[in-house]
């Protein structure tokens, strides 16, 4: 029966109710082969697991369901389980209130199952309904393996015994009730007998005095032997007399009996039913008890979802709140760097037009010094070939320009030695310019005009200068030839300084080139460093976006979440509301089917002491015509 256990306990969890624990302990001490489970109140969940358990079984031989309390429902479930069943031989179901629809399933049960032998449904109420009683004896004709049935206490009615008697002549495999039925037909032939005796006894003593009255022979024998006649006739009388009255009382003893016999049955259905009515307001009570459970978890259940619910809807206005601080900062932050990078690409722009102009200038000094180098350069053969024109004339004046011309070397000298010291100043300021350069842009542009103004200025002065003397120079030659030599000597020498002046001119404007590409190397990678700078900000952004999105998202995604459990709220109250109402109909039901049973209990009580009392009437009439039948003999 272990496994029968587990069975049962399986299919109780696949259908979604616990199993009872009163059943898994009756199964778990049942012996082998056989199932005692009278008195336990079975739910619709068990009878539906057992059904299906019992169609397959091949162990279980006898089943007791006895005093089960069995519902319609349920009893449909076992008996429809049993159908298919071929080793059961042994069926209790004794006090179980089977109506119509369990007397029709019991007809298709005896139509189906071939293997029961005894079936026991005494207490229940399958003659109440003609029709369905009519179908269980119809399902009795086919039946040829029962052997015990017992039909006591059904309230089986005069239709419903002519229906079980025409049943029983076609049954041949019945025979427990039929040797009652040929018990019960032999008294009654016995009866018969005896009254047919009796009338045949009558008819003859009735004979007998006509024939009496015919005879007129002797009228002292007559008188003789009237007396003697009439003694013996009062005793026969009298033994005739005693011997019925022994027999009526035998009878009304035997009446008395089964009447006895009646009242205690009713008497222990009268009490079943109590304890029934009693279990079913234990039930209800059970009932209540659980609805009003059920209403305080549903009550507790609401306020903690709508605790919940408040909660999160706090929740969420918070995050709300958060986000879209967060998203105003956002925007703001938004807003700022777009400002900062509409500012660095203004500043960018700037400096792109400074760098430009700078550029432009740099071009354009480059060129103006080369077409000065070129303009000294033409001016340098000019003034050699007017030098070689002039070399006889300054020949003849050589004598009187010497002492002239020491002088003037002496100041050129000086003038060189001055000229020299302030271009290595002005190269110096032209370097700590171009450094400060890489610091500020708009200063090194200021300082590098104020040295190209300067250096404009210097060369333009130094031309000036130069044309000055060369113009003495020449007047000095025309005046003295006899020192052309020594002063063609030292314009070469100055020819040659303004050479090395030159190509330092044109290293230190190497130098500024190289500067100036170091600077425009310095620009382009600023310009590169603010490209990084402007990308960075611009993925930043991008990030701050995607966030901002993504937090959106998870909003819209909280916002759907709280419509869901708002939803779930709904259907959890419907469902619960759904509950209530069943459980109120289910009470509903209850207390009808109490009242019901109420009703039955008056009802029974009625009928029994209207039996009580035709019974007790009966027994009066019987024992004044007993004493009358006593006192009318003495007389």
């Amino acid at each position: 029966m272990e496994e029968f256990r587990r069975s049962y306990s399986r299919l109780c969890k696949e259908s979604g109710a616990e199993p009872q624990e009163t059943v898994l302990q009756q199964l778990h001490e049942l012996p082998w082969g056989r199932m005692d489970l009278a008195t336990q109140s079975l739910t619709l969940d068990t009878c539906r697991a057992l059904g299906n358990l019992l169609q397959k079984e091949t162990q279980l031989t006898e089943l007791i369901l006895s005093d089960c309390m069995l519902s319609e429902e349920g009893a449909t479930l076992l008996l429809q389980g049993l159908c298919t069943n071929t080793v059961l031989r042994f069926l209790d179901l004794k006090g179980n209130n089977l109506q119509a629809t369990g007397a029709k399933t019991l007809g298709k049960l005896l139509r189906q199952n071939k293997s029961i032998q005894s079936l026991t449904l005494e207490w229940n109420n399958l003659g109440t309904w003609e029709d369905a009683f009519a179908t269980f004896c119809r399902a009795l004709v086919g039946n040829d393996a029962l052997r015990q049935l017992d039909l006591r206490n059904n309230q089986i009615s005069h239709q419903g015994t002519e229906e079980l008697a025409l049943a029983l002549k076609s049954n041949t495999g019945l025979q427990q009730l039929e040797q009652a039925m040929v018990y019960n037909q032999d008294r009654e032939a016995t009866f018969r007998e005896n009254q047919a005796r009796i009338h045949v006894l009558s008819k003859e003593v009735q004979h007998l005095w006509e024939e009496k009255s015919k005879q007129g022979s002797g009228h002292l024998c007559s008188k003789f032997l009237d007396p003697v006649e009439t003694t013996d006739k009062q005793q026969e009388e009298m033994v005739q007399s005693s011997r019925t009255s022994t027999a009526r009382v035998g009878q009304l003893q035997e009446a008395l009996n089964e009447r006895h016999s009646i009242i205690n049955t009713l008497k222990a259905k009268l009490q079943m039913t109590e304890a029934a009515l009693a279990l079913s307001e234990q039930k209800a009570l059970d009932l209540r008890e659980l609805l009003t459970t059920t209403d305080q978890e549903h009550r507790s259940l609401v306020q903690k979802q709508a605790k919940d619910h408040r909660l999160e809807q706090q929740e969420a206005a918070e995050r709300e709140s958060k986000l879209l601080k967060d998203l105003i900062a956002a925007n703001e932050k938004n807003l700022l760097l777009r400002n900062q990078v509409d500012e660095l690409e203004q500043k960018v722009k700037s400096q792109q037009e400074q760098l430009f102009l700078t550029r432009e200038e740099l071009t354009n000094t480059s060129a103006e010094l080369k077409m000065r180098v070129v303009q000294a350069e033409e001016r340098l053969e000019l003034e050699k070939r007017r030098s070689r024109q002039s070399l006889e004339y300054l020949e003849q004046l050589r004598s009187k320009e010497v002492e002239h011309m020491t002088r003037h070397l002496e100041e050129n000298e000086r003038a060189m030695v001055e000229r020299i010291q302030r271009l290595e100043a002005a190269r110096l300021a032209l370097e700590e310019e171009l450094s400060r350069v890489k610091t500020v842009a708009l200063s090194e542009r200021i300082q590098a005009e104020e040295e190209l103004i300067k250096a404009k200025s210097q060369v333009r002065l130094e031309e000036q200068q130069h044309l000055a003397h060369l113009e003495e120079k020449l007047r000095l030659l025309a005046l003295a030839r006899d020192e052309a030599q020594s002063t063609c000597l030292q314009q070469r020498q100055m020819v040659a300084e303004a050479q090395t002046q030159a190509s330092q001119l044109g290293l230190q404007v190497e130098g500024l080139k190289r500067r100036l590409e170091k600077l425009q190397q310095e620009l382009s990678n600023k310009d590169q460093e603010k490209v990084a700078e402007v990308t960075r900000v611009r993925v930043e952004l991008q990030e701050q976006k995607g966030h901002l999105q993504a937090e959106l998202t998870a909003q819209e995604a909280l916002k759907e979440k709280m419509a869901a459990l708002e939803r779930q709220l709904k259907m959890m109250a419907n469902d619960h509301r759904e509950a209530l109402l069943d459980r109120e109909s289910e009470n509903a039901s209850l207390q009808e089917k109490l009242r019901l049973k109420e009703a039955e209990v008056a009802r029974i009580r009625d009928e029994e002491a209207q039996r009580a009392r035709f019974l007790q009437n009966a027994v009066l009439a019987y024992v004044q015509g007993s004493s009358l039948r006593a006192l009318n003999p003495q007389k």
